[in-house]
């Protein structure tokens, strides 16, 4: 699908993974913070509320972009193990055909032995280095019996294959171990990240915390302000549609006189429409029902979730498989305006697209939001306009 991605206007928003505890959703805007009295430094040498809140919010958008290359590491080491048990299953049940054909060629070796037939022809091939360097060496293939041709070119077939899957094999083992690395790099990022807040965040006096948590509260009123605005929006779009559909069904003139005929109707939704919006509906079930349920980074249910281990859930129980990550679910579907969003929809935040959720309608999605707190329903608008990406409908 090709991108559309809206542009970012450097410097319009604070990074936006939410800190967890008092310290919520937003740990604010810059503005916002700089109007409180802690916002120079402190004599003390401690860093000022405004620095505190930068660094937290750095460290928890750091920590949720790790956890999204945590779970595609994830994903592509359970691929690579799953390819390299296949693999050397194949490869012990080739060698056991390889050992079967070099007991026939045995058989033969023996018979000539105890007969002392001059024609060394299955012995001579035994004891070459390699099939090849015994055919390049001898003329005897034309003296050998059918049936030693056959334990021949038997053996050496099997040599080959065994041989080729052991290289494949050796190679998947190889990318697994580089994928392995490449999950416990990214494991230990986060945990590093989360650590780091968490201490900044314990470093915060009692009146500190409450200062944050009323400017996170004034944060919510403002998204829920603007979420509104979305739900009137849409309301007019849907109102303004289903007018314009019930004079295309009456045939009655448009704003500009024009008449349609009575024959050309318009359907209130198309069959595609009607489809998504089923699939929707049982997508949207299955969040609601995770409300409540802890954040947990690298989590896909059913007792906790991160945020798209919490969409790519929700889409599975409509039958609907989605990719693991924010960065390959954002492709998995057709991208719409906010304006027309609907229910169902995932909503992408921020420029890395490291965060998600699913709208539900009137300007609100279920998301998983980040560490130390719970699948709940917000509004689309929780970390200001500029922070969303991009909608996509999925199916």
């Amino acid at each position: 699908m090709a991108s559309h991605r809206k542009s970012r206007t450097p410097g319009t928003r604070v990074a936006g993974i939410r800190t967890p505890a008092l310290a919520t959703a937003a740990l604010t805007s810059v503005a916002l913070l700089s109007q409180t009295a802690n916002a120079a430094p402190s004599d003390d040498g401690r860093p000022s509320l405004e620095e505190v809140e930068k660094k937290v919010d750095d460290l928890y958008r750091q920590a949720e972009s790790a956890t999204e290359k945590y779970n595609a590491a994830k994903e592509k080491t359970a691929k690579q193990r799953k390819r390299v048990d296949t693999l050397l299953d194949d490869v012990a049940e080739r060698t056991q055909k390889l050992n079967e054909a070099r007991e026939e060629l045995g058989t033969f070796a023996a018979a000539q032995y105890r007969t002392g037939a001059g024609v060394p022809d299955t012995a001579t091939f035994l004891l070459a280095d390699s099939p090849q360097d015994f055919f390049d060496r001898s003329q005897l293939m034309d003296r050998m019996t059918g049936r030693q041709k056959e334990a021949v070119d038997d053996y050496v077939t099997q040599q080959s294959a065994t041989m080729e899957k052991r290289r494949e094999a050796t190679e998947s083992l190889r990318t697994l171990t580089e994928s392995q690395g490449d999950l416990k790099a990214a494991k230990a990022t986060v945990q590093k990240k989360l650590a780091d807040a968490r201490e900044l965040l314990s470093e915060l006096t009692a009146e500190e915390k409450a200062r944050l948590a009323a400017i996170e509260k004034k944060k919510q009123e403002e998204a829920a302000r603007k979420a509104a605005e979305l739900a009137r929006q849409q309301a007019e779009q849907q109102r303004a549609q289903e007018e314009e559909e019930a004079r295309q069904e009456s045939g009655a003139p448009d704003a500009s006189g024009t008449t349609e005929s009575t024959g050309s109707t318009a359907p209130p939704a198309s069959s595609a429409d009607s489809s998504y919006a089923a699939k929707a509906e049982k997508a949207l079930a299955f969040a609601r029902a995770q409300i409540g349920k802890p954040y947990v980074w690298g989590a896909t249910g059913p007792g906790s979730y991160d945020c798209s281990g919490l969409t790519q859930a929700a889409w599975k129980a409509a039958g609907v498989t989605l990719p693991r990550t924010t960065y390959d679910q954002v492709d998995a579907g057709t991208t719409v305006p906010v304006s027309q969003a609907q229910p169902g929809d995932l909503v992408f935040f921020y420029d890395d697209v490291t965060h998600v959720g699913i709208y539900i309608g009137n300007g609100k999605m279920i998301h998983a939001p980040k560490p130390g707190t719970y699948v709940r329903e917000e509004s689309v608008y929780y970390d200001g306009e500029s922070s969303i990406h991009s909608v996509v409908r999925p199916a």
